[in-house]
């Protein structure tokens, strides 16, 4: 398995499976991340497998942070631990900082609280921790998980306002 920076062809493919994986009030707009990765504050990562696409990691890189903003396997390759082979590769690619991820609070009245479930313990199965932090991503209730190392509010606020923009930071509040 590998990871590296898309481009090309791979692009069109991340691109693609993002707007399948992700629902339309979790994404940003796919140029806007494709500008900053440009600017070099965020990675468009593909995660490949014998040579193939099979999933994708997009991250914001801030001071001795990475945020993972968004982390999938294509659907027809799930259920085969790629998954957690992929996080083991993106944690020593992100060697050196501190791994930071948000995921959907499991809420009791979630039409997919099972999932959300699931979710969450297949990251702390594969070693990231709970931070406490309870956040709003545009008006998504949100956890803050991360690689073990602490990371306060104003550390993860400061990731979205210094690399994304002042716009989208006040889009994420504290719970």
């Amino acid at each position: 398995m590998e990871i590296r920076a898309a481009s090309g062809r791979e692009l069109r493919w991340v691109k693609r499976t993002y707007l399948e994986a992700f629902p339309k009030s979790e994404r940003k707009p796919f140029g806007l991340m494709k500008g900053k990765a440009r600017q070099g504050v965020m990675e468009l990562l593909v995660i490949l497998e014998g040579g193939h696409p099979v999933g994708l990691a997009i991250t914001v890189l801030h001071q001795d942070m990475v945020l993972l903003d968004y982390f999938a396997i294509h659907r027809a390759y799930r259920g085969r631990h790629l998954g957690s082979e992929a996080l083991t590769l993106l944690k020593e690619h992100c060697r050196g900082r501190r791994l930071i991820l948000e995921i959907e609070l499991p809420v009791a009245d979630a039409p997919n609280r099972e999932e959300r479930m699931r979710r969450k313990q297949f990251y702390l199965k594969n070693g990231m921790k709970e931070t406490g932090l309870k956040v709003c991503v545009f008006r998504v209730p949100m956890e803050v998980l991360t690689d073990g190392r602490p990371v306060t509010y104003e550390e993860y606020h400061g990731i979205y306002r210094d690399t994304i923009g002042t716009v989208f930071a006040r889009k994420v509040t504290l719970l």
